[in-house]
C-alpha cells in the first residue's frame, strides 16, 4: 500500500524539478512551458509545489520575468545536473558498454567555424556514428550564448573574447592573424615585416562592424595611434578574399580562413595581433550527452593530428612573407 503513493510522489518529483530548473535557465515561466509542451499554469503549479514542500521562495517574481532567489540558485544547482542525468540515462548507460548507435548532436557555430573548424571533425564522427544525427545551427557568437542558456544546443563551437560567468570555454586550436593583399599589391612582397603604418594608407575590407574583428582591428589601430580606412564591409571570409582577390582593398584575417589555394599574399601580424583560440563553448553546470563528449574528443584528436602533421611538414616557398600558393 505504500510503495504506490511514493512511487507517484517521485515521479511527480521529477516533473517538478524539470519545470523549476527549465524556468531557472530560461528565466520565464511561459518559455519554460513552451519547451516543456506544457501549459503555463501547469509549470506555475508545479513550482508551487516545491515551493511549499522546501518552505520558502524559490523565484522573485517581476511581471512576466522571474529571477532566483538565493534559495532558489541553491537548488538548481543541486537539481539541474540530477534532472540532466535522468533525462540522459539510457543513452549513458549504453554508451558506458561502448553502444552509441542513435540520438541527436545539436551543434551551435558560425560560419567560419562551419567552414574551416568542423568538416575534418564532423566527417570522422559521421563516419564513426552514422546513425547519430547532427545538427549544425549557422549562428552568430550572441545568438549561439543564447541557444546554449536555453538548451537548444548541446554545445557550441567558436572564439570568446570574454566569457561570461555561466558560460566555459574550452580552447581547442589556436590561429594567427595575417594581412592578406593582392599578388601585385604593393605590400605583397615587401623586404620588411609590414607595419601598421604601412597598412594604414591602404582601404581595408572587414566584416561588419558589430563583429569582434572589426573590434579588434579598430583598437589596435588606436592605440597604435594610426589612422585607417576602411574601403568596403563584407560578411564572411570567403566574400572577403574573393574581394582581395579583385583588388578591392586588402584586409586582416585569422589564417583559419586560409587554405593555401587562393591567389593571395599573406604576411604575419603577430607583432599586433592576438593569436585567435576557438573551442568548445557551454552553459555552466550543462550534462553533457556522450554523443556530445564523443565528438568532442573527436574534434580535440583531429586537430591535434592536424598540428602534428603542419609541425612536420615543411613550409611551402615564401610561405609567412608572401603570396599564399
Amino acid at each position: 500500500m505504500g510503495s504506490a503513493p511514493n512511487l507517484y510522489y517521485k515521479q511527480n518529483r521529477l516533473k517538478q524539478l524539470r519545470a523549476f530548473c527549465r524556468a531557472a535557465r530560461l528565466g520565464s515561466i511561459s518559455m519554460a512551458a513552451e519547451s516543456l509542451c506544457l501549459s503555463q499554469p501547469a509549470v506555475s503549479l508545479q513550482i508551487q509545489a516545491l515551493e511549499r514542500e522546501f518552505g520558502t521562495t524559490l523565484f522573485e517574481r517581476r511581471g512576466p520575468q522571474i529571477k532566483l532567489t538565493p534559495e532558489g540558485e541553491a537548488l538548481y544547482k543541486l537539481a539541474d545536473p540530477l534532472v540532466d542525468g535522468i533525462d540522459t540515462l539510457h543513452e549513458t548507460f549504453a554508451a558506458r558498454f561502448g553502444q552509441l548507435e542513435s540520438g541527436e548532436l545539436n551543434i551551435a557555430a558560425g560560419e567560419s567555424t562551419i567552414l574551416y573548424i568542423l568538416p575534418e571533425p564532423l566527417r570522422l564522427f559521421a563516419q564513426a556514428h552514422p546513425h547519430i544525427r547532427i545538427k549544425l545551427h549557422n549562428v552568430t557568437g550572441r545568438d549561439g550564448l543564447a541557444l546554449l542558456r536555453r538548451d537548444e544546443v548541446d554545445f557550441a563551437v567558436g572564439s570568446l573574447l570574454e566569457v561570461p560567468e555561466d558560460i566555459s570555454y574550452r580552447p581547442i586550436v589556436t590561429y594567427h592573424p595575417k594581412l592578406i593583399t593582392p599578388l601585385d599589391h604593393p605590400l605583397a612582397h615587401k623586404p620588411d615585416a609590414v607595419r601598421l603604418e604601412d597598412i594604414g594608407p591602404h582601404g581595408l575590407i572587414l566584416p561588419p562592424r558589430h563583429l569582434s574583428t572589426w573590434r579588434i582591428v579598430d583598437l589596435v589601430f588606436r592605440q597604435n595611434e594610426v589612422d585607417y580606412h576602411v574601403a568596403l564591409e563584407a560578411g564572411g571570409w570567403e566574400v572577403i578574399k574573393k574581394y582581395v582577390e579583385l583588388g578591392l582593398g586588402i584586409s586582416i584575417v585569422t589564417d583559419v580562413c586560409l587554405t593555401g589555394s587562393e591567389r593571395l599574399a599573406a604576411l604575419p601580424l603577430d607583432r599586433y595581433f592576438p593569436a585567435r583560440s576557438y573551442g568548445v563553448v557551454q552553459r555552466q553546470g550543462r550534462h553533457l550527452s556522450p554523443q556530445a563528449l564523443r565528438f568532442i574528443d573527436v574534434m580535440e584528436r583531429a586537430h591535434a593530428l592536424r598540428e602534428e602533421a603542419a609541425a612536420v611538414r615543411p613550409p611551402p616557398p615564401g610561405a609567412g612573407d608572401g603570396p599564399a600558393k
